[in-house]
């Protein structure tokens, strides 16, 4: 069999089936069109057309310089047609080019030649073109285009990592910690090249102002610490109970307490909650309810203790007017531990007859609110709340580790407990976020697994539903993604991480100034985690090309969170 060196063209339709399951026929004539100019470009630069098997085209050519013409003109054509077709019509195809060694018979060729660049076809981007080490080589000094270095990446079937380099259609130079991130992501097995793409763009436009001189208007300036203004229904804090048992090993149970019930009056319609995250930084502190009131933005506080000893606990609870001081009403409660939902019913019901809420708790059908109870194994709620205290750590690679056992055995002490479901597969998707996983596609799945588990056991469980939502949008599923947040706020009006992870995925789909609205209620939520919300805020502005915008309140979202991977 004879054999040669050659340079490979692979290239193929991002989302064919997809395309083709909504419109067979004009799936089809914007192909053929396509195709025409493929094929064209291909004969233009000297190149033999090999093959296609429906989408895809495989082609060689003599010269790995005009390979790489082929693929760049090729799509600048394609972009150029594609800009008269409806966004949801468009076609894009993805392009690798490899040069290697080919074994040769009839008109085929064959070999790892082959085999790399249809793999690097299948790592390209919709629209771009993907090159090996041994292309750029020939390529650098021959051709004004700059390439963006991704690092080697092991490919499926091919025994050794590939140095991958990809082609800058616009021709702007990839600036060297652009490199160092992409690698990462790369290395990480990134899930999702559209959110990829939004890390860059940020930090884009994070380091473009860093290297600019500092003007008045590069960075947002601190604000004077002033009362947010209260909402137009009743607003309630939930302060972190006291753990009052003597035995600081018991100061997750107290947390937990103070969590759920926050949880579940998140759920009221008519009452604005604070999350968890804003409350519970006052943890530890001797701060008044009124300094507390005016820096949340809320009328009422509500605040407690917890004792538990054996299968017994003493939860002492007191609604407080912030703006006055006075005690709204105060209550104690001396239960059986078993009892320990009823009770929370029951604080949740004291709150909405005290506030005058119209709405009758014991009809709403909801897990925890007048209906059966989460769970009716008490130690797999004491391991909920145990891997729950983990969440609100450091939030370390460490912690994500130890608390995934808790959830496992509750799970297995009761494999009805949607919530324990719902928390387990946050955890594996924080770790995907965070790079903490060493298999992250792996990690992605069996959050997603989780999910769908706590969903056919609680389709109201909000947690799961945003997860889904996160979910779905990694796998490009992105009205589903939007409806999945909606639905999560909608079930739990209060739920500041809904709301952000609904801004996010708005953000992806296209629809930026919808996106602002929820980040904005994120923030309102969560007035401590302002300016996390705001990163939400920064990429809304960048998808509406409104970058003097973007600029400075994304620079203030990473200055205040430098360690997460966004920021990076």
């Amino acid at each position: 069999m004879e054999r040669k060196l050659a340079a490979i063209l692979c290239a193929d339709v991002y989302g064919y089936s997809r395309l083709m399951g909504e419109n067979e026929e004009a799936t089809l004539r914007t192909l053929t069109s396509h195709r025409k100019l493929i094929d064209s470009q291909i004969e233009q630069h000297h190149g033999r057309f090999v093959n296609s098997a429906g989408d895809s085209v495989l082609a060689e050519f003599a010269s790995v310089v005009e390979a790489v013409n082929c693929a760049v003109n090729i799509q600048n054509g394609l972009k150029a047609e594609n800009g008269i077709i409806s966004p949801e019509r468009r076609m894009e195809f993805r392009i690798g080019v490899n040069l290697g060694d080919v074994m040769v018979e009839g008109d085929q060729i064959h070999g790892d030649g082959v085999n790399v660049a249809a793999r690097l076809e299948g790592l390209a981007e919709p629209g771009g073109i993907y090159i090996s080490r041994t292309v750029h080589e020939n390529i650098r000094n021959k051709l004004p285009l700059n390439c963006e270095d991704l690092g080697e990446q092991a490919l499926k079937n091919i025994a050794e990592p590939v140095r991958v380099y990809r082609v800058l259609l616009d021709g702007a130079a990839a600036p060297r910690w652009t490199r160092r991130i992409v690698r990462k992501y790369r290395r990480a097995g990134a899930l999702s090249l559209v959110w990829l793409a939004i890390v860059i763009v940020t930090i884009v436009l994070v380091q473009h102002v860093s290297l600019k001189p500092q003007t008045t208007h590069a960075s947002i300036p601190p604000q004077e610490q002033s009362a947010l203004p209260l909402p137009d229904m009743p607003s309630i804090a939930v302060l972190p109970f006291a753990n009052l048992s003597g035995d600081p090993q018991q100061e997750y149970f107290s947390d937990g307490i103070s969590d759920q019930l926050i949880n579940n009056l998140s759920r009221l319609p008519g009452l604005f909650v604070i999350a968890r995250n804003s409350s519970f930084s006052y943890k530890g502190k001797a701060t008044k309810e009124s300094e507390i009131g005016k820096e949340l933005g809320v009328k009422y506080v509500l605040e407690g203790s917890v004792r538990k000893a054996a299968d017994l606990v003493r939860i002492g609870v007191e609604l407080v007017d912030a703006g006055t001081g006075i005690e709204k009403w105060t209550a104690h409660y001396d239960r059986p531990l078993k009892d320990i939902f009823a009770v929370q019913d029951e604080i949740v019901g004291k709150v909405v007859t005290t506030l005058g809420l119209l709405i009758k708790v014991d009809e709403m059908k909801l897990p925890g609110l007048g209906s059966a109870q989460p769970t009716e194994n008490l130690e797999a709620y004491d391991d909920l709340l145990r891997a729950a205290d983990y969440t609100w750590r450091r939030a370390s690679k460490d912690d994500n580790a130890k608390a995934r056992p808790l959830l496992e055995k509750a799970i297995a002490l009761d494999p009805d407990y949607a919530e324990a479901y719902a928390a387990l597969g946050w955890f594996y998707m924080t770790a995907v976020w965070n790079q903490w996983s060493d298999n992250p596609r792996a990690d992605l799945e069996r959050a997603t697994e989780l999910a769908h588990k706590a969903l056919a056991l609680d389709d109201t469980n909000s947690d799961a539903l945003t997860l889904m939502c996160e979910s779905d949008w990694m796998h490009s599923h992105f009205d589903q993604a939007v409806a999945d947040g909606e639905r999560a706020v909608a079930i739990t009006p209060n739920y500041a991480t809904g709301y952000q992870a609904l801004a996010d995925t708005l953000i992806i789909d296209g629809k930026p100034e919808t996106a602002i609205s929820a980040a904005q209620k994120a923030q309102r939520l969560d007035p401590g985690g302002k300016n996390l919300h705001l990163m939400s805020v920064g990429l809304a502005y960048v998808a509406m090309g409104r970058y003097e915008d973007a600029v400075p309140i994304l620079k203030e979202s990473v200055n205040a969170y430098p360690h997460i991977p966004i920021s990076w």
